[in-house]
């Protein structure tokens, strides 16, 4: 993998993190665009550029960040099904990942139940009692865990999951980004020390290292834009654009594997 397709990847996974349109159906697909030859490292890219996205969250919202400790505890309940889950399911959620058909499947029922939610959740918007109470918390953590299914959109379960929490679009989505945090710095983490313990020589080269660190910062610039341009679009217009666009995807991804074109990210 060159530092031009490290870039672009890096740009998808600023863009697609926080937007609820999947960034591993995103990066399966740019993968398979630019022709990257499939393997253990460029796997592991796409899970250790998270941190940069996850640092624009960070940078935007720093001040929610130093509010109080209710809200690390908040955090927390909404993390802990998916930190459980994760590790009960590992196995099996890493041979989905390896199944594009499954990215391009979920993309497109995710889409079509994003066409109708801004009517379910209408009344959302005129509720003035907003706080993120320790119940709606919850709520968002197990809707987090249907993410695992690759091409659910973590961005999306847990907007979703805010609504059904009583919580207006924007608000829904503020929490989701807050939950990203732990939820992303774990995963890699946990992916990372995985990656370099089974590994004799982790990184080829330190070409490897250099293009981890340039996508990082790649990805928290755009993550930054991509957050602020998606509150404003979300507020205005809603969630039934992106229903479309993964409609559009999903199918995109099926049609791509029943013409064999390979969209595996590992041999």
């Amino acid at each position: 993998m060159s530092y031009w397709e490290a870039i672009i990847l890096a740009i998808i996974e600023g863009l697609t993190e926080f937007l609820p349109v999947s960034s591993t159906g995103h990066l399966i697909l740019g993968t398979a665009a630019l022709g990257i030859e499939p393997s253990d490292y460029v796997k592991l890219f796409t899970i250790a550029v998270q941190p940069g996205a996850i640092l624009a969250v960070v940078v935007l919202y720093w001040k929610r960040f130093f509010k109080s400790i209710d809200f690390y505890f908040k955090l927390l309940l909404a993390f802990i099904p998916a930190a459980v889950f994760g590790l009960l399911f590992n196995k099996q959620i890493d041979a989905l990942l390896e199944s594009p058909l499954t990215v391009g499947i979920t993309l497109l029922i995710g889409g079509i139940i994003f066409l109708f939610v801004d009517k379910w959740f209408k009344s959302n918007e005129e509720i003035t009692n907003q706080e993120i109470t320790n119940k709606k918390a919850v709520i968002v953590g197990f809707f987090q865990v249907l993410s695992m299914i690759p091409g659910t959109s973590r961005s999306g379960a847990t907007i979703i999951g805010g609504l059904v929490g009583k919580l207006n679009r924007k608000n829904a989505a503020e929490f989701s980004f807050f939950l990203a945090v732990p939820t992303l710095l774990a995963a890699t983490g946990y992916k990372l020390v995985k990656f370099i313990v089974q590994s004799d020589a982790p990184f080829q080269s330190n070409n490897e290292i250099y293009m981890l660190i340039v996508g990082n910062l790649v990805a928290f610039i755009v993550g930054v834009i991509a957050i602020k341009g998606f509150i404003s679009f979300l507020t205005k217009y809603g969630l039934a654009y992106f229903g479309w666009y993964r409609i559009v995807l999903g199918a995109i991804i099926i049609l791509l594997i029943a013409f064999n074109v390979d969209l595996k990210l590992i041999d």
